[in-house]
Order: C-alpha cells, then sequence, then structure tokens
C-alpha cells in the first residue's frame, strides 16, 4: 500500500487536520471522511483498548499493535503519541524502531516523567531538558528513514509556565527534530507569542481538548495563527462513548435495538463501509 507523504501535506497552504482514531474501523471512516491524516493518541489507545485512563498505563508495544492495524488498513499518514518513549533515551530509540516499522508518519515525544499523564491533567512533572534533548537525539538516531518525523512536545507550560515552555521547544528544536507541539497553551494570546517565534522555522501544532485547557479554536483559524498541524485527539473517543451511552441504555430499556435504527447503519451499509464485497470479490479472483 503506496503511503501518503505527511512531510509532502504539510508543505500545503492550509493546516493538516488530523482527527483522533483509535482503531482501523475509526481509521477508514476518518479516511472515508476525506482527512489528510490520523493522530493516534496513548490516550485513545488506553480508552479503548484499557477502558482507562490517560496515566502512563499502555506500552509501547500497545500502542504498536493498535497502529499497525490502523496502517493495514488505510494510506493516510498516522501521527503517533510515542508518550515519554517509555523510559530512557534507549528505551525511547526502541519505541522510534518499533512505531516506524508499524508505519508511523510521525513520532510524537515528551518532556514528562515517566509515568506520564495526560496534558490537560493537573500534577505533571517534567524531566530536565537537558534528559529530554538526548531522548531526541536518540530518536533522530534510531529512525531508519528520513520521512519519518519526529515531533517534541513540551508540557512545561503548566509546570514551569509560557516562557520556560518556549526556552524547552527552543532547545528541541536545535536537536533537528522536525516539529514542535507545546502543550496547554492557555489563551489565543499565548498561540500567537508561540507561532511568532516558531511558525516561520518549523511545524507547531496544535491540540484541541474539548473541555481542556487550551481554547478550542477550528482548523482554518488555527492556520491562520500559524499552526501547520491540529489534532483533536480525543473527539472521537468522547464521541462514541456518548453515543454507546444511548445505545445500550435504549437496548436495556427496550429489549431491542428498534429505537435506534434511524441512527444506525445496518447490516449491509456496515458491510459496503468496510468494503465486504470487494473483499469477496478477491477471494473469488484467487478461487479461481
Amino acid at each position: 500500500m503506496n503511503r501518503i507523504s505527511l512531510r509532502d501535506r504539510l508543505a500545503g497552504p492550509q493546516a493538516v487536520l488530523a482527527p483522533g482514531v483509535y482503531d482501523a474501523l475509526t481509521a477508514l471512516i476518518a479516511e472515508q471522511a476525506g482527512f489528510d491524516a490520523l493522530y493516534l493518541s496513548g490516550g485513545a489507545v488506553a480508552y479503548s483498548q484499557l477502558g482507562r485512563s490517560d496515566v502512563g498505563l499502555t506500552t509501547a508495544t500497545e500502542t504498536a499493535d493498535v497502529l499497525q492495524r490502523i496502517t493495514d488498513r488505510v494510506r493516510l499518514p498516522i501521527i503517533v503519541d510515542g508518550d515519554t518513549g517509555y523510559g530512557n533515551a534507549l528505551n525511547t530509540q526502541r519505541t522510534v524502531r518499533l512505531f516506524e516499522r508499524a508505519g508511523a508518519a510521525m513520532i510524537q515525544l515528551e518532556d514528562q516523567t515517566f509515568p506520564k499523564r495526560c496534558g490537560h491533567l493537573e500534577n505533571k512533572s517534567l524531566v530536565s531538558t537537558a534528559e529530554m534533548c538526548g531522548k531526541l537525539r536518540a530518536a533522530l538516531d534510531a529512525r531508519h528513514a528520513t520521512d519519518t518525523l519526529i515531533l517534541a512536545r513540551t508540557d512545561a507550560v503548566a509546570v514551569e509556565g509560557l516562557e520556560a515552555a518556549r526556552e524547552r521547544a527552543e532547545a528541541y528544536l536545535a536537536c533537528g527534530v522536525d516539529a514542535l507541539f507545546i502543550e496547554a497553551v492557555n489563551s489565543t494570546a499565548d498561540m500567537d507569542t508561540v507561532c511568532k517565534q516558531f511558525a516561520s522555522r518549523t511545524p507547531l501544532l496544535a491540540n484541541m481538548v474539548e473541555g481542556g485547557k487550551t481554547p478550542v479554536r477550528s482548523a482554518r483559524e488555527l492556520s491562520e495563527r500559524g499552526y501547520r498541524i491540529v489534532i483533536f485527539p480525543g473527539g472521537t473517543a468522547r464521541f462514541v462513548s456518548r453515543q454507546l451511552q444511548r445505545y445500550f441504555a435504549s437496548l436495556k430499556e427496550h429489549g431491542t435495538t428498534e429505537p435506534m435504527w434511524p441512527e444506525m447503519n445496518d447490516f449491509n451499509a456496515l458491510n459496503g463501509l468496510v468494503g465486504t464485497p470487494e473483499l469477496l470479490e478477491l477471494s473469488r479472483k484467487y478461487a479461481g
């Protein structure tokens, strides 16, 4: 399957809008909707695979397994949350190699201590700038192809303040990373400060979390501010979880799914979505 280049997409006139996905089915539906890239977060893996919170419980191999199933099904480039690299610089190298083999187009690494927590939760803690720079250099050395992009994330805004976060981002950019992500920026004024400093020099990522610390803005507005990547990482899981609550409550109350039929794909519609007719035709071809 020929992959679409994320580097090429980032060179386009508008910011790349990447919705969060958490398995091959959500990735397939997002691809069919016409997006340019997808985002696989550690939180989404924790929600969908463990039914747990984003507090560092997932492992590199669990995320890589999900990623590999996604890249086997869709052509879109996938930005993958590598958390802290799951350890020190050597662990980070192993994570980068694992994710690259699984098909990652961009690997995100952050400067929290391990175990980490969601960037919009309280009481985060950070490794030193020197330690993070070592991990980023290790990541850059570990990748097999330069088309595998490394994204450096700092969580320093909530811990040390915006100025410290900007200083850390400068140090990470000097390591040679391909993009920057300053997490949990608190206002549009701070967004503009960050973009003024970095947007002309490297792609910046804006993280839109419904109910989080950063003001949620449209991809168009964020692109105009200077961001090159806009992610809505947990929106899919938040939407699906609400709809499943409604579905299961209805089924429990009525003993049938009939009240929900207007909001569901029926058997044939779902088979059409996932490509069952084409798969069966392919099976007939190989059966002779």
